[in-house]
């Protein structure tokens, strides 16, 4: 079957915004808002986790130009950037990607969650992610 994001840029099928040899960025089926862009890194990468650095700095230094482009040509007062990787995250396309949505005062949505997890974490997870963030960089 395969992987969608692969397969546009195989095939050259997207409505490009951007296409580069570490990034790429493209127009999806159903924009949330006019303008609304997806970057990916053009190598396969599944997620978040997956991604080399190197890749992942491309990848986001698109993202930036793509909101400064969205700034100066559509006019937009801001953007959000989304993203979502892993099991449990809603990820719908398993390459990494990241929404770029142009936003307006007057555009009548919202992308921000609307509720808080119900999930539980024993003890501080502050603590557990500063001694996690320790010992990776102690590597």
């Amino acid at each position: 079957m395969g992987c969608t994001f692969c397969h546009l840029i195989r095939d050259d099928a997207a409505r490009w915004v951007a296409r580069g040899p570490v990034a790429s960025a493209f127009a999806p089926l159903n924009p949330l808002a006019p303008g609304h862009t997806l970057v990916i890194p053009t190598a396969h990468w599944a997620d978040i986790f997956d991604v080399p650095p190197e890749d992942l700095a491309h990848t986001m230094a698109l993202v930036q130009q793509v909101a400064a482009a969205m700034r100066t040509a559509l006019k937009a007062k801001g953007v959000n950037v989304l993203s979502a990787s892993g099991p449990g995250s809603e990820q719908s396309v398993p390459h990494l990607h990241f929404h770029v949505v142009p936003r307006w005062p007057d555009d009548a949505f919202s992308t921000w969650p609307t509720q808080r997890s119900r999930h539980q974490i024993a003890d501080d997870p502050v603590t557990q992610l500063a001694d996690a963030m320790t010992a990776t960089h102690a590597r």
